[in-house]
């Protein structure tokens, strides 16, 4: 690639030129068998999932917001309950809450993790006790940009308050605190498989793991229209949350390649970081934290310099990302609901500061180069 031609944010072609023959191949199977929707190979990936998960049941779907949906359905979440998550994330994590006539509670984040602040959380159970008007129910974590969340610290809340913990790996699922992924410590995790995810298929698909058994059953049943034993017995009122077997075919060929791309996007965060020196702050790891890095994001020392940046940069053809500009709390559809403490100074602050840089598991060295020489050019200007 020249220096002057615009490179990929996130690097979908190199990767599917490593696999494409095995893709191929798994697709043709489908094709063959004409098991469109929840073939064999949805149930080969289910046990795979479940193995590199370290949770008993794996139940796939049709999108990372469907995963998120399963558990409060299954939990029967309904109105004037509380459920507690960060502004700052995609509106999937909140919109799935009000979807059920309950009330997504705002927590802040902390600034230099990026996650939620288990500090926050704390304060928003208490103002919601003390103001009475809704009953605390769950929490949901995310694993923003492919970090892992404080669970150790969040899954103590839970239980000292009797809540249901989520975690929303969409961006982090496979990052590990310790050598422990969530499934350590939440009741479930739910992920999402959309393209430019870490672990992403070539469509829209989920999947949602849990150890409890119940759970499990119900959650089966709600996936699919909320069947019983027959189809045409609808035992409870559900969703067409099914996944596509083509989708499960090319996931399973990602799977097999996602320890090794997980470890290249390490290196590449490590490279980053020594490379832009303290000109940038990047998203801190807790200790022992290895990331999924879905994005490699930093603090600008100047935000107001923000757009300049991103201009200047695009120039030399290095695209960059803003995650997220307007947190969910700010937005006009979310603005009704509780924000803890009347004010999310960590979110507020990041949604102004933050930058996301190219990153890939495909991403060598002289095009990491590139980027980083952008940016600190930019900077200087």
């Amino acid at each position: 690639m020249s220096q002057t031609a615009p490179l990929p944010f996130i690097d979908l072609a190199t990767q599917q030129a490593r696999i494409r023959a095995k893709v191929d191949a798994r697709m043709a199977a489908v094709l063959d068998h004409g098991a469109y929707i929840m073939g064999p190979e949805t149930a080969q990936l289910e046990d795979e999932l479940s193995a590199f998960g370290g949770m008993k049941h794996t139940l796939s779907c049709a999108s990372g917001t469907d995963a998120l949906a399963l558990p409060l359905m299954a939990w029967g979440l309904r109105t004037g309950d509380a459920v507690f998550c960060p502004s700052f994330t995609f509106a999937a994590t909140a919109e799935v809450v009000a979807w059920l006539g309950a009330v997504p509670y705002f927590v802040d984040v902390d600034r230099a993790t990026m996650n939620m602040d288990p500090v926050s959380l704390e304060a928003a159970i208490a103002d919601c006790k003390r103001e009475g008007r809704l009953k605390p129910r769950i929490v949901i974590a995310v694993d923003l940009f492919g970090q892992a969340a404080d669970y150790a610290a969040i899954r103590a809340i839970c239980d000292r308050e009797g809540l249901k913990l989520i975690s929303d790996a969409a961006q982090g699922y496979g990052a590990t605190v310790g050598g422990q992924m969530s499934s350590r410590w939440a009741d479930v995790v739910a992920t999402s498989f959309f393209p430019a995810k870490p672990l992403g298929c070539y469509g829209d698909g989920g999947a949602v793991q849990t150890d409890d058994d119940e759970l499990a059953h119900v959650m089966r049943s709600l996936r699919i229209h909320g069947q019983g034993k027959d189809k045409y017995d609808c035992v409870r009122i559900g969703m067409n949350g099914r996944m596509d077997t083509l989708q499960a075919a090319i996931l399973l060929e990602k799977l097999a390649i996602f320890p090794d791309e997980i470890e290249a996007r390490m290196a590449i965060a490590r490279r980053y970081g020594e490379r832009l020196g303290d000109a940038v702050i990047p998203q801190q790891l807790a200790e022992g934290a290895v990331s999924t890095w879905a994005q490699y994001t930093v603090r600008l020392p100047k935000p107001e310099k923000r757009g300049a940046i991103q201009i200047a940069m695009r120039e030399k053809g290095v695209p960059t990302a803003i995650y997220y500009p307007l947190p969910l709390h700010r937005q006009t559809a979310y603005e009704p609901y509780p924000v803890t403490g009347g004010k999310l100074a960590a979110t507020d602050a990041l949604a102004d500061e933050v930058l996301s840089l190219p990153m890939h598991a495909y991403l060598n060295e002289a095009n990491q180069d590139r980027v980083v020489d952008a940016l600190l050019s930019a900077l200087k200007a």
